[in-house]
């Protein structure tokens, strides 16, 4: 199954080497998922700065953090079907802080990929529609991501 991932790096700081991993392991999450061919989502990576402001504006939570998920593809009151129109699934977007990113790889003992991987699959299970507001859907969520992690060969 194919993804299309819109990267966008602020920071200069991911490799093409890093993108390339990114984007297996996103296609290979979104295959696990068994999300529609041709889906799209966009994956920034931003500093601190940037992500702070993005979380005050739409979370009211006026500090850095390390993934933020906009989903485009949930469904709600109002919302307008276009009948006729085969296109593939807009799934939103993953925001990602770089320097949040590197101090976890640091604080949980692991590589930088590894924390960066984490964090672009917890931000696309999001845009997936699951969530980790309860102790029965944390569980779940970090289980699919773990599993996913696991099975692509990016360790701990």
């Amino acid at each position: 199954m194919a993804l299309s991932i819109d990267w966008i790096d602020e920071t200069g700081e991911i490799t093409e080497e890093q993108l390339q991993l990114l984007e297996q392991l996103l296609s290979y999450a979104a295959e696990v998922e068994q999300v529609p061919d041709g889906a799209e989502v966009s994956v920034s990576f931003v500093d601190n700065e940037q992500i702070r402001i993005i979380n005050r504006d739409y979370r009211g939570k006026d500090q850095p953090t390390d993934v933020i998920s906009f989903a485009l593809e949930e469904m709600g009151e109002g919302e307008i079907e276009i009948v006729g129109v085969d296109m593939p699934p807009a799934l939103g977007d993953i925001i990602i802080s770089v320097p949040k990113a590197k101090e976890q790889a640091e604080e949980y003992g692991h590589s930088f990929m590894r924390e960066l991987g984490f964090l672009a699959v917890h931000g696309f299970l999001h845009l997936l529609g699951y969530d980790h507001g309860t102790e029965a859907e944390e569980k779940e969520m970090f289980a699919k991501q773990e599993q996913i992690l696991e099975k692509y060969g990016l360790k701990r």
